[in-house]
């Protein structure tokens, strides 16, 4: 007699999850976006919306908050990616943020657009009257983002605030704001990196060559590995060499840290991750390590 196995495996569960979600987005919102910076987080969300709405399109652009300063391996396949799937890519640039003078560029050894891109986002969402927006963040990253809802409400200004969330009972979302007000939504955060990991290897996503071992000039600051680049500030101090590293997480050249590794494919790297007891934030982010309270404060400028 045939044996049939009708096993649910974690994956199937938080797939199913996260297609419900952004069907529950598209359903009840006018306008929603989904972030996409060519990053892992942003890659399998987009693999989610495919599936979701499968055969017909993504039914919402892409956006990208794009610094300048990040890594042409990402955003190479950023626009390739978009390309193959037919979807609209709208990229708010902080260069042009800086030229209309919103925001001022910092300078310094340890100058960063990352922070800048808050004004950025909010006056993308404000242009294209967004009013729910699609991120990758997960709780397991930052204990900032433990907190967060999987409808997460913005105020007018785009602020968070911990104490003004809806509560989420089940799998029932608020979706109720005023004009001017938005929601962003978070489809994998109840993954966990290795979560990303597994479901990539299943799935067989293409990824940037970045997050496998590649042989790279780096520089040591404050215990990570930073890329020899023009956009970089390094002192007399900090000499570069030459080492093998990946990425873990890809963002602002500025302030993403590499590892050393030599995981070469995504079995390596699902190995690596299941012995690691450091997110990728806390391992490769300089801007989330400079306080406690870095990432928190960042959501309440409305950023994340």
């Amino acid at each position: 007699m045939l044996q049939r196995d009708y096993t649910t495996s974690q994956l199937d569960v938080l797939e199913a999850e996260a297609i419900h979600i952004m069907r529950e987005v598209a359903a009840e919102f006018e306008r929603p976006c989904l972030l996409f910076s060519g990053g892992k987080d942003s890659i399998v969300m987009l693999r989610i919306a495919e599936k979701a709405f499968w055969p017909a399109a993504i039914p919402f652009p892409l956006m990208h908050v794009d610094t300048g300063h990040n890594f042409d391996e990402v955003i190479d396949f950023r626009d390739r990616r978009s390309a193959e799937l037919g979807a609209r890519l709208i990229v708010a640039s902080v260069q042009d943020s800086i030229d209309a003078g919103r925001v001022v560029e910092e300078t310094g050894r340890r100058a960063s657009r990352n922070r800048l891109q808050t004004t950025t986002l909010l006056d993308a969402i404000e242009e294209h009257e967004f009013d729910a927006v699609f991120g990758g963040a997960r709780r397991d990253e930052e204990k900032a983002r433990a907190k967060e809802r999987v409808f997460s409400f913005r105020d007018d200004f785009g602020q968070w605030d911990p104490k003004n969330q809806r509560p989420e009972l089940w799998n029932l979302y608020n979706s109720r704001i005023r004009k001017g007000e938005h929601i962003r939504v978070f489809p994998l955060s109840n993954w966990t990196e290795l979560d990303v990991w597994d479901y990539i290897r299943r799935e067989g996503i293409e990824i940037p060559s970045i997050y496998f071992a590649h042989t790279r000039k780096v520089f040591e600051r404050d215990g990570m590995l930073l890329p020899d680049s023009e956009v970089v500030a390094r002192g007399d101090d900090e000499p570069l060499f030459e080492a093998v590293v990946r990425y873990r997480t890809v963002g602002d050249m500025t302030c993403t840290g590499a590892v050393q590794s030599t995981a070469a494919t995504v079995e390596e790297i699902i190995e690596e991750i299941a012995a690691t007891r450091i997110t990728e934030r806390g391992a490769t982010r300089a801007d989330d390590r400079s306080s406690e309270a870095a990432m928190e404060d960042r959501k309440r400028e409305g950023y994340f």
